[in-house]
């Protein structure tokens, strides 16, 4: 391997991996206080066994605050949705999976198609600084976000102060959708959230192999196998 890869990659001997325990689908907390278990977990260990180097897996609350560790040097390779406000600080992989997002509607909702949902006083509750909250941000031109600090947190928001959407991934929607009775989920996606491998921008030659990792790993099936193995149900592997 090139040793500058590996010095941008491993510069204290360990490869520190962000990691946003936010995103149930692909990082679980272990219930009996040990490491982080799930696809990005076992991806991480993938990318170290490859490096020769040791794993030490630094977790965030969230996104946002995962995003946050590329400018304070928290890590040196994350996972998170490619979005592009991050990417003025996170060279970006290709996708390696992706995670369609959509709306939910409260019983009785005159609400029936995506496109209905960007009108004038229409309230959407969103995961704040999540891959989707971002791109509605950038997209939506009338209706109005309404952020909590996390997924739960934005599903309890919805309710208590009963909005009229709930933004979010679809495998976390078909679950809250069963917790309120008359409530629908829209069909269709309005994005796919992009999980992707990255790196702090001025890593350069560190970005390129990662490029080539992800390549390898939806090549070899291995993407497609921690689906499987860890039931992420709604997700796919990226094109």
């Amino acid at each position: 391997m090139n040793p500058t890869v590996k010095a941008e990659l491993i510069p204290s001997g360990k490869l520190r991996v962000g990691v946003n325990l936010g995103n149930f689908l692909l990082v679980n907390k272990d219930p009996a206080g040990g490491k982080p278990r799930g696809i990005v977990p076992d991806l991480a260990q993938e990318l170290g066994r490859r490096l020769g180097a040791p794993v030490e897996l630094v977790t965030f609350a969230g996104a946002g605050e995962t995003a946050d560790g590329a400018q304070s040097g928290a890590w040196d390779v994350a996972f998170i949705g490619a979005e592009p406000q991050r990417a003025e600080q996170i060279a970006f992989s290709p996708a390696y999976l992706e995670i369609p997002a959509t709306y939910l509607v409260p019983a009785g909702s005159p609400l029936k198609s995506l496109a209905e949902v960007d009108r004038p006083g229409v309230r959407i509750a969103v995961s704040a600084r999540s891959a989707y909250d971002l791109y509605l941000s950038r997209n939506l031109k009338h209706a109005q976000l309404v952020r909590a600090e996390g997924i739960p947190a934005s599903y309890d928001l919805f309710v208590a102060e009963k909005l009229d959407v709930l933004a979010g991934l679809l495998p976390r929607l078909v679950t809250d959708v069963e917790r309120l009775p008359g409530a629908r989920v829209l069909e269709g996606k309005f994005t796919a959230v992009q999980q992707a491998v990255g790196t702090p921008k001025a890593r350069t030659q560190a970005a390129a192999w990662l490029r080539e990792f992800v390549a390898d790993i939806k090549a070899s099936g291995l993407v497609a196998e921690l689906i499987g193995r860890h039931k992420a149900r709604g997700v796919n592997v990226a094109p």
